[in-house]
């Protein structure tokens, strides 16, 4: 917090830490957008960063020669991510520049709510309860229902009916004390069989993008605790990489706040400082299952 600025830009107020901003527009909306850039230091062999035309393109190489590129606009809008293997064959992992014909205004898509004709625990999957087949049928689950068409990485994180369309998985096996992002070692070594069902996932299919959300209890302030949910799913994030070998372009973390509780209450409540997995590959293609080949 101590590093945190305040600037009040056209109505909207933008607080800007080291490697992340939230922003409150003007109707009192609020959404955090992290840099997760970081993430992919671990192991990497060397890493460059240039600037074209407004773009800011960060190469990150690995020791096995492959590449993982990140192309940012001037704004600090992650733009694409794309893997080069050894040989130069290039893999999309997300294109956020996409915008459909039928996209309106930002990145809030109003869409209803999605009709869920599945099993509730099958729909929102308890880590602690379920098998690893069910996490790992969950990592590759399909949408609940049709997909209408495909949304931009943004429309996703910022769209909760959208996420809704895929079903997810609360990391109950970890949680959070109040005010931390830090995971306990104890409790790391619950989240291989997280990590065992997105690296399935991911050997079956290079494409997978899971996105890993944070969330707080209701204690505090709203712009706190949107910081302190993006660091919990970024720590969520960063370990599966260290820990477990999840490739960290198949990860995108994101804070939510304190907005979506598992129990009501404004008091303390530890099972709602949590983390929760959702694979959003068929939101980012339209529901198209099929990987691409490299190119």
């Amino acid at each position: 917090r101590n590093q945190r600025r305040e600037v009040v830009e056209g109505g909207r107020t933008v607080y800007t830490e080291p490697d992340r901003i939230i922003i409150r527009d003007p109707g009192g909306q609020e959404y955090v957008r992290g840099n997760d850039l970081y993430r992919f230091r671990y192991g990497a062999r060397d890493i460059r960063t240039e600037t074209v035309g407004g773009e800011t393109r960060t190469v990150v190489i690995r020791p096995d020669g492959s590449e993982v590129i990140t192309v940012v606009g001037a704004d600090g809008q992650m733009l694409r991510r794309i893997r080069r293997d050894q040989r130069g064959r290039e893999l999309v992992i997300i294109d956020n520049t996409y915008r459909d014909p039928q996209a309106v205004g930002g990145f809030y898509v109003d869409v209803p709510p999605p009709v869920v004709n599945m099993p509730y625990d099958r729909y929102i999957v308890d880590a602690e309860e379920a098998s690893p087949d069910v996490i790992y049928e969950t990592m590759r689950a399909p949408p609940v229902q049709r997909i209408a068409r495909r949304y931009s990485l943004d429309e996703i994180r910022y769209s909760p009916n959208v996420r809704m369309q895929m079903p997810s998985i609360d990391v109950n096996t970890i949680t959070f004390e109040t005010g931390s992002w830090t995971i306990p070692p104890d409790q790391a070594a619950r989240l291989q069989v997280i990590a065992d069902g997105i690296n399935q996932a991911i050997q079956a299919n290079p494409q997978e993008v899971f996105l890993i959300e944070g969330h707080t209890d209701a204690v505090g302030n709203d712009v706190d605790n949107l910081s302190l949910s993006d660091r919990r799913a970024q720590a969520a994030a960063e370990l599966l990489t260290q820990q477990f070998n999840v490739p960290a372009e198949n990860l995108q973390s994101q804070g939510y706040g304190k907005q979506y509780p598992k129990e009501q209450t404004d008091g303390p409540s530890r099972i709602n400082r949590r983390v929760t997995v959702r694979r959003i590959t068929p939101l980012l293609n339209g529901g198209q299952a099929s990987a691409a080949p490299p190119r």
